[in-house]
This record gives structure tokens, C-alpha cells and sequence, in this order.
């Protein structure tokens, strides 16, 4: 759902004033049939129980749509409770708008013209919007009309005031390395949809299809996937097309992340240059189609390297010391922005937010 009539904050005090009178009445109540003495109970099962940091005031972040209209529930603290990240507190109801610190818009509605700003409401000051979008640039046209309204990017790119990342590497807890899947039939494994020709991915797969078997899934091929059934079947392969559908500076997305580092394959990429790819991904845990001379080069590459174990299972001793973390839920996202918030700038607005979208990798 979405802010769909903002006319309704003008019920925004009387709205208050009742809350004020009903916190009172059941305050009085909890000291009365002993409500307290069950949070107590609670806090004694578990102490982590509202143990919460208190130093510092909460931050408002307003959805103002979900994103493709699937929404999630906002019930209790759910920074917090989910992700434990304190003082964060996450809202979609548009009442809220003057009490907000960042406002959110999703640019996919906006450019479709599905969804509108809220110029009809006074902007408090200090307030930030921010700009969030987890597509490529070929996918975010019309944005001249976002010029001079946007105080904040959320999106995938390392440069973004917030970065989130379609998945990362964290430390590992534990030292054990985990055991190159060794249940491999295919050579090259691929999961395909949205398949057009004029994509370099697409013409990539036909020169590459003409020198080793690649194995396709996907709707392209009549071969849907399952979710439960994509991991264990991308397991039995050694190397993953992880080719993105757009090139995009760091628009690396789930097909490294999940599909090949998950699946337990090495994964060949394609999209962003090779530099993008270093930055976030282990040395030595990919194969990019540009270290070649040709497509051809790279398929002799690839026979090669899996009829060599040792140097195969080169390509997952990163998984020693780190592992896979996938972000999939909008509100670890946008919970994210609040430990950011105090070192965000200030008077940052973006004038021209097409040139930044489109800008390409040094």
C-alpha cells in the first residue's frame, strides 16, 4: 500500500491527542492488573528482551510505497527484533510524514508515474528523501523530473549514500573449509529467463554453447526451476553463467551471490568490468569472460580447469575465512540506513540524478 491520499494528515493532531489519552488509560491499567510484572517475566526468560541502547534517539524512516506493491510487516520494533539495529524506527504510514527524518521512494513507481511525490505537503526541514532502486540504469529512464528533490541514494552501487548490495562476504565464524561439491555432471550450467539476443550475455552463451555443452534452465528453454530445486541443481555443475542482464557500474546481483557462490560453482561473469568485480568478490573466486581473447579461449579454459581438481578447487578457498550473506527483505535494507544517518550529509542534493545513475565504472 501507499501514501494514496495525503490530504488524511490533516487528522494527523486529533489522531495524536487520542493516542496520548488511550497510552494514558492503559498505562493505568498495566500498573493496575500487573503488566509489568509480565515484562519482567519476559525480560527474566530471555535478558536480551528489550535490552536495547538507549543513548541515542530513534530515527524515522518513512516507506512512502513498498516497492512493487508487496508490502511486509512493520509490527513492534522491527529494526531491532530482526536485524538488532537499534534507534531505528521503520513506518509506512503516511501520517507520519512531518515527523520523518528520510523519506523513502522507490524509483520503479515513480518513473511508471504509478506513484507521486508529495508536493502538496510542507517538506519540514531537515527532512531527507531518498532515492532507492535495486535496477540496472537501462531501467531507470524519465528521471529529469527527480532533479533537485533527492537528498539520498539507496541502491546497489558502492558509491551510493547507502549501499545495499544484492549480497556480500562476511567473516567466518568458525575455520572449517567447505568441501568442493563433488557431484558434478554438467561442465556449464546456466538459469535463464528473459532471454533477448541483442544482450551481450545471450551472445556470449552462442559462441561459448559452440566450443562446450552448456546446460540451460529457465522459462527461455521450457525448463522452469523451482526455488528449492535451483541450489542442488546449479551443485552439480562446475562453472555458472553468472551473466547480468544489463551492464551497470557494481550491478552485480543474485546470479553471483546466490545462484554460483551458493550453488557451490564457479561462477564466469559477465556485466560490470572486472575491477567492480574485485572490489566486492574474493581474489580468485571468479572467471571474468573479458580476461580472454575470445569466447572460444574461454570455453578451452573452462575444460581445462575441471579436469584439474587441484587447481579447481583453487576457486573456493575463499570460503575458509568468509561467507555468503544475501539481502532479499526490503526492511534490512532500509534498515540500514539509520547507523549511516549521522554521517550522511547534510545539504547533499542531487541535481542531476540521470547522470548519476548512468555514470560507469573508473
Amino acid at each position: 500500500m501507499g501514501c494514496l491520499n495525503t490530504k488524511k494528515l490533516k487528522l494527523s493532531s486529533m489522531k495524536k491527542s487520542l493516542f496520548v489519552f488511550s497510552f494514558l488509560f492503559l498505562l493505568r491499567l498495566s500498573l493496575l492488573y500487573g503488566w509489568t510484572g509480565r515484562f519482567q517475566a519476559l525480560m527474566d526468560i530471555n535478558p536480551s528482551f528489550g535490552n536495547k541502547p538507549s543513548n541515542s534517539r530513534n530515527i524515522t524512516i518513512l516507506l512512502w510505497y513498498w516497492p512493487f506493491g508487496r508490502s511486509l510487516s512493520l509490527r513492534g520494533d522491527v529494526c531491532w527484533d530482526l536485524y538488532h539495529i537499534p534507534h531505528c524506527r521503520l513506518v509506512d504510514q503516511c501520517s507520519l510524514f512531518p515527523s520523518a527524518d528520510v523519506v523513502v521512494f522507490h524509483n520503479r513507481e515513480l518513473v511508471q508515474g504509478r506513484k507521486k511525490l508529495p508536493f502538496d505537503l510542507p517538506r519540514p526541514q531537515g527532512q531527507r528523501w531518498a532515492w532507492m532502486s535495486l535496477e540496472a540504469p537501462v531501467y531507470s529512464s524519465n528521471l529529469r523530473q527527480l532533479d533537485n528533490l533527492f537528498n539520498i541514494t539507496i541502491t546497489y552501487r558502492r558509491d551510493a549514500d547507502v549501499t545495499i548490495p544484492y549480497g556480500e562476504l562476511l567473516p567466518k565464524e568458525d575455520e572449517g573449509v567447505e568441501d568442493v561439491p563433488q557431484n558434478k555432471s554438467f561442465l556449464v550450467c546456466w538459469v535463464v529467463s528473459n532471454y533477448k539476443n541483442q544482450h551481450k550475455r545471450s551472445m556470449v552463451y552462442k559462441e561459448l554453447s559452440e566450443t562446450v555443452p552448456v546446460k540451460v534452465y529457465g522459462r527461455w528453454t521450457k525448463k522452469p526451476l523451482p526455488s528449492r530445486a535451483l541450489i542442488p541443481t546449479i551443485s552439480r555443475c562446475y562453472f555458472y553463467l553468472s551473466f547480468e542482464n544489463s551492464v551497470g557500474k557494481d550491478y552485480i546481483t543474485e546470479k553471483l551471490w546466490r545462484n554460483a557462490y551458493k550453488g557451490g560453482a564457479v561462477p564466469v561473469v559477465t556485466g560490470p568490468p572486472i575491477d567492480d568485480y574485485k572490489a566486492v568478490a574474493p581474489p580468485n573466486s571468479f572467471i571474468h569472460v573479458d580476461e580472454f581473447a575470445s569466447v572460444k579461449d574461454l570455453g578451452k579454459y573452462l575444460q581445462q580447469l575441471a579436469g584439474d581438481k587441484e587447481r579447481y578447487s583453487e576457486y573456493f578457498k575463499w570460503k575458509k575465512e568468509w561467507r555468503v550473506k544475501l539481502y532479499t527483505d526490503w526492511r534490512e535494507r532500509l534498515c540500514k540506513v539509520c547507523p549511516q544517518y549521522d554521517r550522511l550529509p547534510q545539504h547533499k542534493v542531487y541535481s542531476d540524478l540521470e547522470a548519476w545513475v548512468n555514470a560507469t565504472s573508473n
